[in-house]
């Protein structure tokens, strides 16, 4: 039996007919040029007035039912309203339009049967088109009609025109993909929205001192420590060296905070009376408002806080001490650090929080996402039918996008453009790919309604040629307990467009991270700390938006669970740096056959050139950095000619072994059973046993290079400095040149001359002593 051909994961490079005109070179002819045209027969149905009544008020309930063919779509409904208002907006695929006439009809809600009370025909043929930048077509009004063509009391105001997705009507329009969708809230959530980023500050927090703390036992030295709680985030200071009711600690506490602030700073200052109870001896609340913003590293005034205390009484009642403690602090919002809520590796954004230290933008990116075909169904529908109801979602710098959802469709064709001011070169763009499981309330066999995962994909803008345009097919690859799969493909146009490439050349001169990273670093732990807060509190503020984005769609576009253990990746990495390090490892064996005279030809030019040099041993470095631009422009023909992807082999994803994969996908802490984690732990074990015998080789050379002049072994160290007194005169009454000249001489000798035994020098080494004789 003949194996099935392996999946194809590669890149795919495209030539759509973008916004309906044509590729001049890299250039395009329209504006809304990424994408291409979809056509829309737009219906914006403003209001109604003199409508008849059918009871003994003369009133009536009315709303509009917009049909072409088999779609149709409804306003909502007024209560007893004759002279309602809607202005809204329907749009209709041209791909899809099955009818001659579009039927605009008003109707009276009723319990059992909506009465009809006229309506509004239009010939498909006779409507215009509109095409931006044209003004929006000026509504008009029409007078309703029976079911007998005969003119009845009532008038309806209405707006038709053809026109494409660039139409601004079409993010809020209802459209005729989503017919099968019903409720205020489902419609919301298949629209296209941007979103933004709260804009998020880095909180230091500086606890000096405390003053005049009252303990309740008098009679023992406090443990005091504060504990600071800033919403979500909870720190504490180590307990005071100073045992005494005026404590120090001058320590820093760092959180992470987000515009507007809306929830306040609280302090305790607590005493640890017993091992697992602590003392409060005093509280503060601080607002954020009133705190001071610095953009560098000048020192903030400190400023003392009064503590309250609050007793409880025999009764229940709190009682507050009128005598106050205070405590010293330095709290300031700092502007000048860039608050990591990404990787450093794929970070969309490195700016400072102050927007005073921006510098101005370098370019543009204009990002056309087209369509998908081929994907996967990710839940079952009437009956166990598989569908997809996919949106996508991009992320660039603060600016967050969400097209509008393509209902039941594996080549969902979405055609939306977006763009971004961009900032630095060396950024990423993250484009994701989910299916909607809230269209229907959610699917409750699907995650208890969480958006589902089809894919992403990373584009880095320094790997972009200015101007050009990039369109492929993107595979979205997504890593499952059983293996690598591919979804579907997701096609996109990109385009980045630079306004000064000397103002461009100059950033890649400029550090990556704003300056106050580099002179007043913080820790990597506080980094990942900071870093995990930041993640939260952008999800949850996006969740909060209308409609929602939702967490598991943020923590996804962010990477949230990028630093946990993972075999895989571990193996990946590990290939990484030997790939690395090939190149070196080539070059020491090409070295190795010259010294051996494998190909005889060219180790006598290589003694030329070694000759040359040694005696114009100026034409070194001018050789070295010829011979590198050389190598840059031979390689100038076969460079990259397509953007980088997410690569299967590269990350080790199509060669895992399942139960690594079961381990990567497991949660923290682990809910396996036992004897898998048991038998997972043993294998960790003797994967650190080999690393620690490494580390431990690499040590002992070390300690080798150190006992040279420490006297450890006399014999060894009095022969070392021997041989330095003598090297000194002899190289300080030779000329250096002969020295070079010499060595290379004995280097690059002929392999008759040469013993298969190690070298003096290498015994030597090899015989020093190491302190792992003095290992337990």
């Amino acid at each position: 039996m003949q194996r099935p051909p392996p999946e194809d994961f590669s890149l795919k490079e495209t030539k759509p007919h973008l916004g309906g005109g044509k590729v001049t070179g890299d250039k395009l002819t329209t504006t809304y040029d990424l994408v291409e045209q979809m056509q829309y027969l737009y219906v914006r149905v403003v209001k109604a007035k003199d409508l008849p009544g059918k009871d003994l008020t003369g009133s009536c309930d009315p709303y509009v039912e917009v049909k072409l063919g088999n779609y149709r779509g409804t306003t909502r409904h007024f209560e007893k309203k004759s002279n309602p208002e809607w202005n809204q907006v329907f749009a209709f695929s041209k791909d899809r339009v099955q009818a001659s006439y579009l039927e605009a009809t008003v109707k009276d809600k009723d319990l059992v049967k909506d009465d009809l009370i006229g309506r509004v025909v239009f010939d498909l043929n006779e409507i215009p088109k509109r095409v931006p930048p044209d003004s929006p077509l000026a509504p008009q009004w029409y007078r309703l009609e029976d079911g007998k063509g005969q003119k009845v009391k009532g008038e309806l105001m209405l707006a038709v025109w053809f026109g494409t997705q660039a139409d601004e009507a079409f993010p809020e329009a209802w459209h005729s993909d989503a017919a099968t969708v019903s409720g205020t809230d489902a419609l919301a959530n298949i629209r296209s929205k941007v979103y933004l980023s709260p804009k998020l500050w880095y909180l230091r927090v500086n606890v000096i001192e405390a003053q005049d703390l009252i303990p309740s036992d008098n009679g023992r030295y406090p443990e005091v420590f504060v504990k600071v709680i800033m919403g979500n985030q909870a720190l504490r200071t180590r307990v005071s060296q100073s045992r005494s009711i005026n404590p120090m600690w001058n320590e820093d506490l760092m959180f992470v905070v987000a515009e507007p602030f809306e929830e306040p700073l609280i302090l305790s200052v607590e005493d640890r009376v017993a091992p697992n109870k602590d003392e409060v001896l005093g509280r503060c609340a601080v607002p954020l408002q009133y705190l001071d913003k610095r953009f560098d590293y000048r020192p903030v005034n400190s400023r003392w806080f009064n503590l309250e205390k609050h007793v409880i009484m025999e009764g229940g009642e709190k009682k507050e001490i009128k005598f106050a403690s205070k405590i010293h602090m330095r709290i300031c919002l700092e502007g000048g650090y860039h608050v990591l809520d990404e990787s450093t590796h794929y970070s969309s954004d490195l700016r400072p929080t102050a927007k005073q230290l921006w510098k101005p933008n370098i370019g543009v990116l204009e990002l056309g996402v087209l369509n998908a075909t081929g994907l996967m169904p990710m839940k079952a529908k009437d009956g166990g039918r598989g569908t997809t109801d996919a949106y996508c979602v991009a992320k660039y710098g603060q600016k967050w996008i969400r097209t509008r959802t393509i209902i039941d469709s594996f080549t969902p064709r979405w055609n939306e453009q977006y763009t971004w001011e961009v900032f630095d070169p060396c950024t990423v763009v993250t484009v994701g790919v989910f299916d909607n499981c809230h269209l229907h309330g959610g699917d409750k066999n699907n995650g208890g309604g969480k958006d589902s995962r089809i894919g992403k994909v990373r584009i880095r803008l320094s790997t972009l040629e200015a101007d050009r345009v990039y369109t492929h097919s993107y595979p979205l690859l997504v890593l499952h307990p059983n293996g690598v799969k591919k979804m579907g493909e997701i096609h996109l146009a990109v385009r980045f467009t630079c306004s000064s490439l000397l103002n461009m050349m100059y950033m890649y001169s400029l550090p990556l991270l704003p300056k106050m990273h580099y002179l007043h670093p913080l820790t990597v732990s506080q980094l990942d700390n900071l870093r995990h807060q930041a993640t939260q509190i952008v999800s949850t503020r996006l969740t909060r938006a209308e409609p929602p984005l939702r967490k598991e769609v943020v923590e996804y576009m962010l990477d949230v669970g990028s630093h946990m253990w993972s075999m895989r990746r571990s193996k990946a990495n590990f290939f990484r740096i030997m790939g690395v390090l090939s190149g070196i490892i080539a070059v020491g064996k090409w070295f190795e056959q010259i010294c051996v005279w494998k190909n005889p030809i060219t180790t006598v030019l290589i003694h030329i050139l070694f000759i040359i040099l040694v005696v114009y041993p100026e034409l070194i470095l001018p050789t070295i950095f010829l011979y590198l631009f050389l190598i840059g422009v031979w390689y100038y023909r076969w460079r990259p000619r397509h953007p980088p992807h997410m690569d299967t082999r590269l990350s080790h994803a199509d060669s895992a072994h399942p139960d690594e994969l079961d381990e990567e996908f497991d949660t923290f802490p682990t809910s396996r059973p036992s004897d898998i984690v048991r038998m997972r732990y043993d294998r960790l074990r003797s994967i650190a046993g080999r690393i620690q015998t490494v580390v431990g080789d690499l040590a002992t050379q070390g300690e080798r290079f150190q006992s040279l002049l420490s006297w450890r072994d006399p014999r060894a160290t009095a022969l070392f400095v021997l041989f330095c007194l003598i090297a000194a005169v002899v190289l300080y009454v030779t000329p250096f040149q002969v020295v070079a000249f010499l060595i290379g001489l004995y280097v690059l000798r002929h392999p008759r001359l040469r013993y298969k035994l190690p070298s003096v020098p290498l015994n030597f080494f090899r015989r020093l002593p190491a302190r792992t004789d003095c290992m337990l």
